[in-house]
């Protein structure tokens, strides 16, 4: 199955996601206001159209009338996260009925050591999520509470990683650490919408960018020992 959600803007050719996007992992960076939320929302929308359960964390912690109207279809199934066991009770049943879950939670439940595993952690790693979830981070209001509360986060992505079979979209404004070589490894598609404040080489056509257009990559399928070819095109996604 394929979804329609834009176009390329150097052919006539629309932007369509396929199966593909259910197992590999996206990454969508761009400042507030430029469509990072609306993309994601298309991706989970065809994520649910192809009955796989998705799990929504959103790290602005936003109360259930602050979520975006865009989310709140027949599949919206609001919890807040804490760290009581009427919580975990919650979200087990909900991962038992398979249902959509958009878990509002805050990144200082985090642990900023690395060697303390904290309840949030313990959570985003239960078996049944990791086994049968696909999952979406969106960190955006307060990006720097995330990195400075939970300084082992580079690791902990790379684990869990490891240990899901299915893929994640992580969108966030962009952030230094997304520059590591190690990170941009992890992602299979890459969206970099409009940035302002960065000192890099495409720094002037970033900052040019009107939006939902995004400057788009992604890593090819390669069924041989070549690398894969990355192409990029820039792409206007459907408001």
């Amino acid at each position: 199955m394929k979804k329609k959600i834009g176009k390329l803007k150097s052919s006539i050719a629309n932007l369509e996601l396929s199966k593909r996007y259910l197992t590999a992992n996206t990454l969508i960076l761009a400042n507030e206001g430029y469509g990072k939320t609306n993309l994601a929302a298309h991706i989970r929308k065809y994520v649910i159209q192809s009955n796989t359960p998705t799990l929504y964390l959103d790290f602005s912690s936003p109360k259930e009338d602050e979520v975006e109207e865009k989310f709140k279809d027949e599949n919206f199934n609001y919890i807040e996260f804490d760290e009581t066991n009427e919580f975990q009770i919650k979200l087990d049943l909900a991962i038992k009925d398979k249902k959509h879950i958009y878990l509002s939670v805050s990144p200082e439940f985090f642990s900023s050591s690395r060697d303390e595993k904290s309840i949030l952690s313990s959570t985003i790693q239960k078996r049944d999520l990791l086994d049968n979830y696909y999952y979406f981070f969106h960190e955006i209001s307060e990006l720097g509470k995330l990195y400075t509360q939970f300084d082992d986060f580079l690791i902990y992505i790379l684990r869990l990683i490891s240990l899901k079979k299915l893929g994640l979209t992580f969108l966030s404004q962009p952030h230094k650490i997304f520059e590591n070589s190690h990170v941009k490894q992890l992602f299979t598609f890459l969206y970099l919408g409009h940035v302002e404040n960065v000192a890099n080489h495409n720094s002037a056509m970033l900052k040019n960018l009107k939006s939902h257009n995004f400057f788009y990559q992604y890593r090819s399928e390669n069924n041989s020992f070549l690398l894969s070819q990355i192409k990029s095109d820039t792409v206007i996604i459907d408001s």
